[in-house]
């Protein structure tokens, strides 16, 4: 969630597109498993600019940042980065100046990671929703894995306007990392059998993402980044007034809500408390 300008601030990264049309194959691979891991927590005293219509202003609240890994036979991807590591070194979190926000990071993704048995190296593709700092926070840490990128959204990560904010130090080392650019409306089959998809749903920003997972005994998961940064966001088809582009956001929800339907996919809003504490606590996976 991103209430604050400083939330906000960090936009998003555009980039290199290749489109890998998924396969029809429609059962997941028995070994696809999704760890939701937690990478960061926020709490704020005004949701205001989560809705343009100003129906949130004065709410407090608060949320989950998450990140994902999901464990293929072909590798790993990883998806988002959550805060930055640094935050778990502050004693009392990070409250920026001015702000009504507090950040806190309990335990470190390197940390989560370890305990099975990975390290950055080993994670082969790195992908994230949308590049704003709350989703990129490790982002620098995957420079060596193959960074999967909408094209529009690396493109605008890197831009002049993106320099002169300030915004690219948070995934900067991404600039020269091996690069898959996402071009087009067609989905992105991670791993080529259609268990893992990336299907575009800008307006969040001009690239922004979501995440398809196909377990074999679970079902299908739909991670949908910031698309719904609150429940009521999905329930009142609320817009924050931050996002690039209010028309693309409001059809990039009817498109996913057609996704989910589709697939019979479980919906989780990446920064609801509820959702991500529904899912298996880590280590233990979603199958």
């Amino acid at each position: 969630m991103k209430t604050l300008r400083l939330w906000f601030a960090c936009l998003t990264l555009t980039a290199c597109a290749s489109t890998n049309t998924p396969s029809r194959t429609s059962l997941a691979a028995p070994g696809v498993k999704l760890y939701a891991i937690d990478c960061g927590r926020v709490r704020m005293g005004d949701s205001g600019m989560m809705a343009d219509d100003g129906s949130m202003n004065g709410v407090p609240g608060e949320g989950v940042i998450p990140c994902y890994l999901i464990r293929h036979s072909k590798g790993e991807l990883l998806w988002n980065s959550g805060l930055s590591e640094s935050i778990a070194d502050m004693p009392d979190g990070l409250r920026p100046q001015g702000q009504s926000a507090h950040f806190e990071m309990k335990k470190k993704l390197t940390a989560s990671l370890g305990e099975l048995g990975l390290a950055p190296a080993d994670i082969e593709f790195v992908s994230f929703s949308h590049l704003h700092f709350d989703h990129t926070g490790n982002a620098n840490l995957f420079a060596g894995s193959t960074w999967l990128v909408d094209a529009e959204e690396r493109d605008s990560a890197f831009s002049e306007q993106a320099h002169r904010r300030g915004e690219v130090p948070h995934y900067s080392a991404l600039e020269q990392a091996k690069t898959v650019r996402i071009e087009g409306d067609a989905p992105y089959d991670v791993f080529g059998d259609g268990t893992v998809t990336i299907h575009q749903a800008p307006g969040h920003t001009p690239g922004h993402t979501v995440l398809l997972v196909k377990t074999a005994k679970s079902g299908a998961v739909l991670l949908t980044g910031d698309l719904w940064p609150l429940r009521e966001s999905r329930e009142r088809q609320l817009v924050p007034t931050y996002n690039f582009s209010r028309e693309q956001t409001l059809e990039s929800m009817k498109r996913v809500e057609a996704l989910a339907k589709d697939t019979h996919a479980r919906v989780i809003l990446e920064h609801v408390t509820e959702d991500f504490a529904a899912l298996p606590a880590f280590p233990t996976p979603l199958e």
